[in-house]
């Protein structure tokens, strides 16, 4: 058995990616707590790298699984997965972060990667199909070769919709959580402090956002890490099943194979945490006035709200096994605390751009991908 070089290139390039994740999406995180001057930027991104590597030990010590790693893993069926597509997904993945980044946009990373993942695995299994069909029927032309081999992918079950549709559903279902908790916290809080001294109470207020700040970075190590290894996860299990056939792999049944990837390869999961929170030490300056101040105004006490509202989000849906978006999450909760100013203090074309760069964001990694397969395994 040759050496694994493909194998060690994309754990490199997912750890690569972690790291990009940290300083484009960790951002969302600290923008809140800056815009409110709790703290300096350098000492914002120390505060939720910290709580980005701390989550590492509540998920592997204290929750004693990664359910997150465990869904990304399995979204595509394992019949599809080979190291290329993982691969190809992967360099789509970093292209559209590097992008959006550099224009500022506060898009998923969770999703570029999902996307990247399918849209990979689709294009690997359409072009398997594509070539059994033109060798069973060399009679047919191209466009109905094209047509067969497209029919066939469709029947193939490529995608797991078991794990894909939460995802997708929770594009929009977790801004919506996000903004309602942020609401009714919001409510409560002004309730509670309505006869307080307003400078007493804003210094309550900034002293609890190191709080809610460093609550909301640990859901987002909790969310984003596990998204990583998830991937990492996918390409060691196909090479220990498909490359060595492993008797030890070979033996688990196919649910159970990421669980114990995850318990003798815990380096992976560890390196994971690491690389987003140095990720997160690198800033992501942008995105985080878009989302600090360019969405809504926001106050220490609203801050408190939306931080907190935006890690309850997470710590629901982490239980679930559900990967989220961190972004949109801590968007929809920023709104929510806008809302209870009044409906124009959200400046909604700026809120229309971040929709439909959240939706455009799967499929446009997807078509990157399944593009980026097409180029690996010309060349290669």
């Amino acid at each position: 058995m040759e050496f694994p070089i493909l194998l060690v290139v994309i754990i490199a390039l997912a750890l690569i990616f972690d790291y990009i994740n940290g300083f484009h999406d960790a951002a969302n995180s600290i923008a809140t707590i800056v815009s409110t001057k709790v703290l300096t930027p350098f000492q914002a991104v120390l505060w939720a790298a910290l709580w980005n590597f701390a989550a590492f030990f509540i998920a592997a010590y204290i929750i004693g699984e990664f359910k997150i790693g465990n869904t990304i893993a399995k979204t595509v069926n394992e019949n599809f997965i080979t190291l290329e597509v993982i691969f190809s997904g992967l360099i789509a993945a970093i292209a559209w972060n590097l992008l959006t980044w550099w224009f500022g946009i506060p898009s998923s990373s969770s999703h570029t990667l999902i996307g990247g993942f399918l849209g990979a695995a689709l294009m690997h299994a359409y072009m398997m199909d594509y070539h059994a069909v033109a060798a069973a029927q060399p009679e047919l032309g191209m466009w109905e070769t094209t047509k067969e081999a497209f029919s066939q992918v469709t029947h193939q079950g490529v995608v797991k919709f078991d794990k894909v549709i939460p995802i997708f559903l929770f594009i929009f279902m977790a801004p919506i959580i996000g903004m309602i908790i942020s609401i009714i916290i919001t409510l409560i809080i002004v309730h509670l402090y309505k006869k307080s001294n307003p400078h007493k109470a804003d210094k309550s207020f900034k002293r609890l956002q190191l709080v809610s700040s460093a609550l909301f970075s640990l859901g987002h190590g909790l969310n984003d890490a596990q998204k990583v290894m998830g991937i990492i996860g996918a390409a060691v299990i196909y090479y220990h099943v498909n490359m060595l056939q492993d008797a030890q792999y070979l033996n688990i049944p196919s649910a159970g194979r990421f669980d114990y990837f995850a318990q003798h390869y815990i380096w992976v999961p560890l390196v994971s945490f690491i690389a987003i929170a140095l990720g997160t030490m690198s800033g992501g300056w942008k995105i985080i006035k878009t989302m600090g101040t360019k969405i809504t105004k926001v106050t220490s006490l609203e801050g408190v709200s939306a931080e907190t509202a935006g890690a309850i989000t997470l710590f629901i849906t982490d239980h679930f096994g559900i990967p989220v978006s961190t972004t949109h999450t801590i968007t929809g909760s920023i709104i929510g605390v806008g809302l209870t100013k009044r409906i124009s203090a959200v400046r909604w074309g700026i809120t229309v751009s971040l929709l439909w760069a959240w939706v455009l964001t799967i499929p446009i990694s997807a078509i990157v991908a399944g593009i980026t397969y097409l180029m690996v395994t010309f060349l290669f």
